[in-house]
Order: C-alpha cells, then sequence, then structure tokens
C-alpha cells in the first residue's frame, strides 16, 4: 500500500508541475532564457580598435616600429651566422609586416566607422539645434514686427506733449481772436487778470 501511495503522489506532483508549466502568465514577458555563450560588450571591440588606431597614428608607434625593423635587419646581417634568424630577403620581417598591416587596416577602417558614426550624430544634433534656432530668431522677429505695430499705433509720451501744446497754441490764438473781435466786459477782465 505505501508503494501505491507513493506512486500517486509522485504522479500527483508531476501533473502539478505540468499544470504549471502550462499556465503561463501572458501579461508577463518571458524570463530571459539561459544563455550559452559569454555575452561581450558589443562596443568593446569598437573601443579596443580605436585605442589601436590611435597609438598606429602617432609618432611614438612610427619610431619603435623603426627601431625594431632597423634591429631586426641589422641583427640578421651582423651577427654570426648561426644565430641568425630571418636570412637576406628577410622573409619572416616581410610576412610580420604584412601580418601587421592584415590586422592595422580593419582596426583602423572599424575605428573610422565609429567616428563617421559619432559625427553623424554630433551632426544631427547640430542640425537640430539650428533649427531650433531659426525657429526661435523666427519668433523673436515676428514678435519684434508686432510690438513695432503696435508701437505705432500707441500714443507716445513725445507724441502726446507735441500733440497738447499745439492745441494750447491753437486755444490761446482763438482767445488772442475773440479779444480782438468781442472785447473783454470789465468784469471779464479781472477774471481774466486773476488767473
Amino acid at each position: 500500500m505505501s508503494e501505491y501511495g507513493l506512486t500517486e503522489r509522485g504522479e500527483a506532483a508531476t501533473k502539478e508541475r505540468a499544470l504549471a508549466r502550462a499556465r503561463v502568465r501572458l501579461d508577463q514577458p518571458r524570463p530571459p532564457r539561459r544563455r550559452y555563450l559569454p555575452e561581450v560588450d558589443p562596443d568593446a571591440f569598437g573601443r579596443f580598435s580605436e585605442k589601436i588606431a590611435r597609438f598606429l597614428g602617432t609618432g611614438t608607434f612610427l619610431v619603435w616600429m623603426t627601431v625594431l625593423i632597423l634591429a631586426w635587419v641589422i641583427w640578421n646581417i651582423v651577427v654570426p651566422k648561426h644565430l641568425r634568424f630571418d636570412e637576406y630577403p628577410f622573409i619572416f620581417l616581410t610576412l610580420m609586416l604584412s601580418l601587421q598591416a592584415s590586422y592595422a587596416a580593419p582596426l583602423i577602417l572599424l575605428a573610422q566607422n565609429r567616428q563617421d558614426d559619432r559625427d553623424r550624430v554630433n551632426l544631427e544634433q547640430d542640425r537640430k539645434q539650428n533649427e531650433r534656432s531659426i525657429a526661435d530668431t523666427e519668433y523673436l522677429t515676428r514678435e519684434i514686427a508686432a510690438l513695432r505695430i503696435g508701437l505705432g499705433e500707441v500714443a507716445t509720451r513725445d507724441w502726446i506733449r507735441s500733440e497738447l501744446q499745439d492745441l494750447v497754441k491753437e486755444m490761446e490764438e482763438r482767445r488772442a481772436l475773440e479779444r480782438h473781435v468781442f472785447p473783454l466786459s470789465p468784469a471779464e477782465q479781472r477774471d481774466e487778470d486773476d488767473r
């Protein structure tokens, strides 16, 4: 009986596990799968190639490369024959330089491609900044034009002062004319003198 009970429990546990696997939540993303290959930063090789390309373009590299080649050639010409490792046509040196060139060229191209990508992003940002600057300039131009139009319609202090002065002169001229046409009565003359 105990064997029968264990078998039932084992089958029940297996069924529960199968049901749990079948009940996948569709509203949640799947958990990430286990990766068999190690993950590598995609930009790591690009950064490495840029460092190498920067070094290959320096005077230090040229000096050390020249020193190495001269030492190689001098060693294989001057030292006794049994110590030489690359005889006169220097085939091994040619092979090493070809190998170095075959690696340097793609690394330099990769570094240039990365620089081109950065330049493209910078160019796009500059273009957007220029568009914003142009839009701001156009907006400010429209605002200044609207202010000028508005100022043209608004009476300025100097304009009002000149208009009032013109009105005062005009009123004084009318009074002077009226005095000649209609002389003031003695009572009005007193009022006028009191002022």
